[in-house]
C-alpha cells in the first residue's frame, strides 16, 4: 500500500504535537464555566455597548463593525439579525448597462455586485457587454414553486398508505389551513413520497415577490397542525421539514423540479462580437466548452456549468438575497452550440431564489443595490429572477472566453494579484 505523501505529512505534524500525557490534554473536554453572551433580538445603542463590553476587543475592532453610520439605528437590524454588533462593508461594483429582453425584466440594468473577489466584476462586465452588443439577453421565468417538504411517521407501510389517501382527500382543507397563514404565498401541488413508515409531502408554493423561505415554513406549519388533528390514522410523529426538499442544498430533485424559480436566458453571439469583444473564436469557445463538459459529466456535477455560484453571491449580498440559497441557486445547465458562424448560449437554472420585499430586501444597503438595478419594491420578484439568470449567463460566457483563449490566468494575475 503506498501512503499518500499528504497524509504522511499530516501524521508528521500529529506526532510531533502530541508525545505526552500533558499534550493530549489540549483536545480533552474543558468543563471550566464560561459566561455566555445572552441573546438579544431587538437590538438598540444599549445592546450594542454591552455586547461591545463583553467583547472586550480593541477599539479599532468596534469602529470598523459599529460605525456611527451603519449602526445610528440599530433598531432596523431587529428583524433580520439577533445579538448584533455592527456591519460588515463589503465592496460594490457595478456591471452595465446589460439589456435584457425578458418577459418580465425589459431594458438595460445596472447591476450591483458585491465581492471581495477581485476580477470578478469585471469578467461579469465583459459578458455583459458582449451579450449586449448581441442585441442583448432573451429570459423567461419558466414555472415557480419554493417547496417545503414536512415528514410523518406512522406505525408501519399500511398506515403510511391510508394517510396519503386521507391527504387525496382532504388537500382542499389542508390548502386552506396553509393559506391562512400568509396574503401572497398560494400551495399549488402536493406531492406525496411513501418510504415504508415514513411520508414526505412536497408541498410547492407560490410566493409572490418575495423569495419565501419563512413564508412557506409557517405555512406548511399550520398544514401539519391540521393533519395531525384531523386525520384518524394515528400519527407517531411528524417534522415540518424532512430534508427532503433541498432546502439550501444542491440537489437532484431541486434540479429536476426546481426550487423557487425556474429561469432560462439565451443570446446568439454574432462571430465579429466574438472576436472583438471576447477576444478568441467561435470555434475555439466550441472547443473548450465540450471537454469542459466531459469534466462536469466525469465529476458527477449536478447540472453543467463553470461558475454560476460566482455572481449569484455577489448579486445576493448586493441586494439582500439570503445567501445560503446559492447553494442550491448556483445549479443548471449551460449550452453553447454552433448557429452558422454565430455562437448561441444559453443557461437554465431550475433554482433561483430571489425577492424584492422582505427579508433583508429592505435594509438600507440592499434596497439601495435594488434600487440601482430599478427593481426595489413589490411587483419585481420575476424581473429579478431573470436578471440573475442573464448574469450568469454573461459570467458563463466571459469565462469560456478567458478558458478558451489562454487569458484566464492572466486575467487574474492583473486584476487579483499585481494590480
Amino acid at each position: 500500500m503506498i501512503i499518500p505523501f499528504h497524509v504522511q505529512q499530516m501524521l508528521s505534524r500529529v506526532r510531533g504535537l502530541f508525545q505526552t500525557e500533558q499534550d493530549a490534554a489540549r483536545i480533552a473536554p474543558d468543563t471550566s464555566p464560561v459566561s455566555s453572551l445572552r441573546p438579544v433580538r431587538s437590538a438598540s445603542p444599549k445592546s450594542l455597548e454591552r455586547y461591545w463590553a463583553k467583547l472586550g476587543a480593541g477599539s479599532a475592532a468596534k469602529d470598523a463593525l459599529a460605525d456611527a453610520n451603519s449602526c445610528a439605528d440599530p433598531a432596523i437590524y431587529s428583524a433580520n439579525i439577533e445579538n448584533l454588533i455592527g456591519t460588515v462593508k463589503v465592496p460594490v461594483g457595478v456591471l452595465g448597462p446589460l439589456r435584457i429582453n425578458g418577459v418580465n425584466a425589459k431594458g438595460d440594468f445596472n447591476v450591483p455586485l458585491a465581492t471581495t473577489e477581485a476580477a470578478l466584476v469585471a469578467s461579469y462586465a465583459r459578458g455583459a457587454y458582449a451579450a449586449t452588443k448581441a442585441g442583448g439577453v432573451s429570459t423567461a421565468v419558466l414555472y415557480e414553486g419554493v417547496l417545503r417538504s414536512p415528514a410523518f411517521v406512522f406505525e408501519g407501510l399500511l398506515q403510511a398508505g391510508q394517510f396519503v389517501d386521507w391527504v387525496v382527500n382532504n388537500i382542499d382543507a389542508l390548502k386552506a389551513a396553509a393559506e391562512a397563514t400568509t396574503r401572497h404565498g398560494k400551495l399549488v401541488s402536493l406531492e406525496p413520497a411513501i418510504d415504508t413508515n415514513i411520508v414526505f409531502l412536497l408541498c410547492r408554493y407560490t410566493t409572490g415577490d418575495a423569495a419565501g423561505q419563512n413564508m412557506v415554513t409557517i405555512a406548511t406549519h399550520a398544514l401539519c397542525e391540521h393533519a395531525a388533528a384531523q386525520c384518524p390514522i394515528p400519527i407517531r410523529n411528524w417534522y415540518v421539514e424532512g430534508n427532503y426538499s433541498g432546502d439550501k442544498k444542491a440537489s437532484s430533485l431541486g434540479t429536476l423540479t426546481g426550487r423557487g424559480r425556474k429561469v432560462s436566458a439565451s443570446v446568439v453571439l454574432p462571430k465579429a462580437v466574438v472576436e472583438k469583444a471576447l477576444r478568441t473564436s467561435v470555434a475555439e469557445m466550441l472547443d473548450y466548452g465540450r471537454v469542459a463538459n466531459l469534466g462536469a459529466l466525469l465529476s458527477g456535477q449536478l447540472g453543467a456549468q463553470a461558475h454560476y455560484a460566482n455572481g449569484l453571491a455577489a448579486l445576493y449580498i448586493a441586494t439582500g438575497q439570503d445567501a445560503a440559497c446559492v447553494a442550491e441557486s448556483a445549479v443548471g445547465f449551460t449550452r453553447m452550440e454552433a448557429r452558422g458562424e454565430d455562437l448561441f448560449c444559453s443557461v437554465t437554472m431550475p433554482n433561483i431564489l430571489v425577492g424584492t420585499v422582505g427579508g433583508g430586501t429592505g435594509l438600507p444597503s440592499q434596497q439601495a443595490g435594488l434600487s440601482v438595478l430599478g427593481l426595489a419594491g413589490a411587483g419585481n420578484g420575476a424581473a429579478l429572477a431573470e436578471v440573475a439568470a442573464a448574469l450568469c449567463l454573461c459570467g458563463e460566457i466571459s469565462i469560456v472566453a478567458a478558458m478558451a483563449a489562454g487569458h484566464f490566468t492572466d486575467a487574474h494575475a492583473s486584476l487579483a494579484r499585481h494590480r
